[in-house]
């Protein structure tokens, strides 16, 4: 059949902006940007019809960037365009949850095989328009349950990691109290002291896209943003030559060293691996080289995750953190490195631990994906 034969599916409707506010008491609405966060921070002050009223427990689509289908979870909210919400014209014939999994099956491919310009877009018409295999009820249901089980598992593996990631802090509170606090009197010291360096990486003009090349035996890897909040060494396409590198030498990214985000996206970490490609940073990351005397890894990226919590507490200067100035200037209270070695040891027993689930959910998400392709490919 055509998913439009047995599904009713609305779009959002083009909400003045005029009547936008961050005020919570107005309607909340949802747009596109909230199909994944699964909440919204923009309310609606005017008049609406409440047919585009979207309610807990219905389904919506993002029509536009990434194509996907959530079950809303929050509270009532108005549909704003290109998000659109679907249901089953019979619920006695038709499982949403099938629905559900069919859609999101439908729109990796339909995302896949989109001509990318500026923004993919998506059209109720591809939607209303396409085939869908409908079995009969019960199983329908079968098939529900199987992929939900599925599911569950994966989702209570993340609440694990979770919670591992609270006592991980915990930990850190307990050991050492608030180090920028230094509620535990510890030797104070300035940030700049306890690094061999503190780096920016190099202004837009010394590095732009024309200066990049093809990827060789001769290059060096250009570390971005998505290097740090990715937690991922070896993503990233973008090279420079060895003459460009030269002049840049001062922005080297090598083994141990630390990167952060500091434009957009402020305040993400990550340690560059031993066989990480060699390079340099580019403009949106600073970079850090310490002293390992004075301070390890495992203690200093804790540390760094405290100083943005204390900024962002205090609901100003979060932009300071992506200043040099700023961050050498921060000064800590520094426990010996007795102290934090034995830290590094808890945090190693509880990684280990994580790294079995992180397994375990590997394991479920491959066996959910193949379920995935048998009933829907």
């Amino acid at each position: 059949m055509k998913l439009g034969e047995i599904c009713n599916i609305l779009n959002g409707y083009a909400f003045n902006s005029k009547y936008f506010t961050d005020n919570t008491n107005a309607m909340p609405l949802i747009r596109i940007r909230d199909i994944k966060r699964g909440y919204t921070e923009t309310f609606y002050t005017g008049i609406y019809n409440e047919s585009y009223i979207v309610k807990k427990g219905d389904y919506i689509i993002g029509m536009d960037g990434e194509f996907n289908i959530c079950q809303w979870e929050s509270t009532n909210a108005l549909l704003n365009q290109r998000v659109c919400k679907i249901w089953p014209r019979d619920t006695k014939s038709t499982h949403i949850r099938y629905i559900y999994y069919f859609l999101s099956s439908l729109l990796k491919k339909i995302e896949e095989k989109t001509a990318f310009v500026t923004v993919k877009h998506l059209s109720t018409k591809q939607l209303n328009s396409s085939d869908i295999t409908i079995p009969v009820f019960f199983l329908q249901k079968q098939i529900v349950k199987e992929l939900d089980t599925l599911s569950d598992i994966i989702t209570k593996k993340k609440e694990q990691l979770a919670e591992l990631d609270k006592l991980a802090q915990a930990t850190f509170h307990n050991m050492f109290g608030d180090p920028i606090k230094n509620e535990k009197h510890w030797e104070t010291k300035k940030l700049e002291s306890i690094c061999s360096s503190v780096v920016r990486g190099p202004f837009g003009s010394a590095l732009k896209k024309d200066f990049f090349v093809q990827k060789s035996e001769f290059t060096y890897k250009v570390y971005e943003q998505k290097h740090a909040i990715q937690k991922d060494a070896f993503i990233g396409q973008y090279y420079i030559d060895e003459l460009l590198y030269n002049s840049l030498k001062r922005f080297t990214v090598l083994p141990k060293d630390i990167i952060m985000s500091c434009s957009g996206t402020i305040g993400e970490f990550f340690e560059i691996p031993a066989n990480a490609e060699r390079g340099i940073i580019n403009q949106a990351l600073l970079k850090f080289t310490l002293l390992e005397n004075k301070i390890i890894s495992v203690f200093f990226l804790f540390l760094m995750k405290q100083l943005i919590i204390n900024v962002e507490k205090k609901g100003s200067g979060i932009q300071n953190i992506g200043s040099v100035k700023f961050i050498k200037d921060i000064t800590l209270g520094l426990p010996p490195i007795s102290l934090q070695n034995q830290f590094a040891e808890k945090i190693e027993a509880i990684e280990q631990q994580k790294a079995l689930i992180n397994q375990s959910i590997t394991d479920t998400q491959l066996l959910f994906d193949y379920t995935m392709d048998k009933y829907f490919n």
